[in-house]
């Protein structure tokens, strides 16, 4: 009973993580078509969020930096891969191939994991998650429903490729044991090492633009920085802090599965903010995922976790 409690608050805490992931694209889109250079708006965008959670951060660590040291590996896994590589690599992919052919390789992370899972431990997943996999994958094809017109290059399918390897990692790094580093502390300290990472990317050659022009959000002309402050607050601080709590309470697979509904959330978001069309079959999409979710939470063993050398 005790495991089942703590399993429906953990995916109480992903609903809130994919809510608060799910409102970036509303907002960073206006910026990007501002002027600002993908690299340059992720980098502002998790140096806000670390800066955020850094007070809590402290408060929550209470002089105990020697749990620092022991995640440092984590720490460097979750800023290196988890925040900076994955991003850039998702946007380098956008170059060449359409928005939602790109945004389906990455969510295919969980069914990674489930295969990973199967090779390194030579047991078949439980019934329910084959089918779980099954039906959060057609779900995601509808919800995102990738152009099939245009061409698909084949180094920007490489680079969604390594998002989608990219995601997979962050969600198994963060459902690491925590030997000692709270949530928040380890989003924090991620963070500033992923925009460290991005700024440095920037100095060798990573296209670095940024401009002070107003941004049209909701249809109204606003200062460059609100729309960033808000993403940096709410789809950074609040999203990575609540991603990597659920993440250590379902563990990599499950939260991995529950990452999905952040597909669901920016679709909406954008139906909402932006005006953007939300089809019937998208709204079944968005039904698929949570059943195939369902399914992958009904699984009575405890997923196997997958062996990694990042402690």
């Amino acid at each position: 009973m005790k495991h089942t409690s703590s399993t429906t608050v953990g995916l109480l805490v992903a609903v809130l993580a994919a809510v608060a992931f799910g409102t970036s694209g509303a907002f960073i889109k206006p910026v990007l078509a501002s002027g600002w250079s993908p690299a340059a708006a992720v980098t502002v965008r998790a140096l806000i969020g670390g800066l955020v959670l850094a007070p809590f951060a402290l408060i929550a660590l209470r002089g105990r930096w020697d749990a620092v040291w022991r995640g440092r590996w984590r720490l460097l896994g979750m800023g290196l891969i988890g925040v900076a590589a994955t991003q850039l690599v998702y946007f380098a992919a956008l170059q060449t191939i359409a928005v939602g052919t790109a945004i389906l390789v990455e969510y295919m992370a969980p069914l990674l994991l489930v295969a990973v899972a199967w090779v390194l431990t030579r047991l078949r997943p439980a019934t329910v998650v084959l089918v779980g996999s099954v039906v959060s994958l057609v779900g995601l094809v509808l919800v995102v429903a990738p152009s099939g017109g245009s061409t698909l290059d084949p180094v920007g399918l490489l680079f969604a490729i390594l998002a989608m390897v990219g995601c997979a990692a962050y969600y198994v790094i963060s459902a690491r044991p925590a030997k000692g580093l709270p949530p928040v502390a380890f989003a924090a300290i991620g963070l500033l090492i992923g925009a460290l990472s991005l700024w440095l990317a920037g100095l060798v050659g990573v296209p670095f633009t940024t401009s002070d022009a107003d941004v049209t959000v909701l249809g109204t002309d606003v200062v460059w920085w609100v729309p960033l402050l808000f993403v940096g607050v709410v789809s950074t601080a609040v999203a990575y802090a609540s991603s990597i709590t659920a993440s250590q309470m379902l563990g990599s697979r499950l939260a991995s599965f529950a990452g999905l509904l952040e597909v669901v959330a920016a679709t909406g978001f954008a139906w909402i903010l932006l005006g953007e069309q939300l089809s019937l079959a998208q709204l079944l999409g968005g039904v698929c995922i949570l059943l195939g979710i369902g399914y992958v939470r009904s699984e009575r063993a405890p997923a196997v976790p997958i062996p990694v050398a990042v402690q």
